[in-house]
């Protein structure tokens, strides 16, 4: 009867072993994000970004940023067919069910803020959760926004495929790659 007891209490610990490590690994994947002007017409943002625009988010360097993959999706983005890539980046993030938040910017800062800058916050779920918040700003003489443009959206991404978010004047392509 004792070695039943033991035998059961060793199947419950393996079973609940090789589960516990699958529900508390995070997942690591490659994103990559396009971000471009799709129309000449700027349509402006009712307000500006905050001065903590990053919100405690991990800011995007070179200890986890990646090779770009989606050099053919760029190279259709073209001026002659009416598009201008305002930011193209690629890095490595973790994703677990709790928010895992990257800041992106491009070009060069004033007081904080960026012509391009935003957050990609990706959690776990089947499939992952996407809340991008992407503003394109433009600077006065005194290096303070004078107009800014919004894409906020919320999507599914599915893993190894590519997604597109439309923010009127600008629009965002995301792509997920397990590694």
């Amino acid at each position: 009867m004792r070695a039943l007891r033991s035998l059961a209490l060793l199947v419950l610990t393996l079973f609940g072993g090789l589960n516990a490590p699958a529900a508390l690994a995070d997942s690591l994947f490659l994103v990559e994000t396009i971000v471009f002007r799709q129309s000449e017409q700027v349509i402006p943002s009712t307000q500006q970004p905050k001065d903590d625009w990053s919100e405690n988010a991990r800011v995007l360097d070179s200890s986890i940023s990646r090779v770009s993959t989606l050099n053919d999706e760029a190279s259709k983005l073209t001026p002659e067919n009416g598009y201008q890539i305002l930011l193209h980046k690629a890095w490595q993030q973790s994703i677990s069910s709790d928010d895992s938040s990257v800041a992106i910017s491009e070009g060069q800062g004033q007081f904080g803020h960026f012509p391009v800058q935003g957050t990609i916050t990706l959690r776990e779920k089947r499939p992952v959760e996407l809340d991008a918040d992407i503003w394109v700003n433009r600077f006065d003489n005194h290096g303070s926004i004078s107009q800014s443009e919004r894409l906020k959206r919320t999507s599914r991404l599915s893993v190894g495929e590519l997604t597109y978010l439309d923010g009127g004047s600008i629009g965002m392509l995301i792509r997920i790659r397990a590694l």
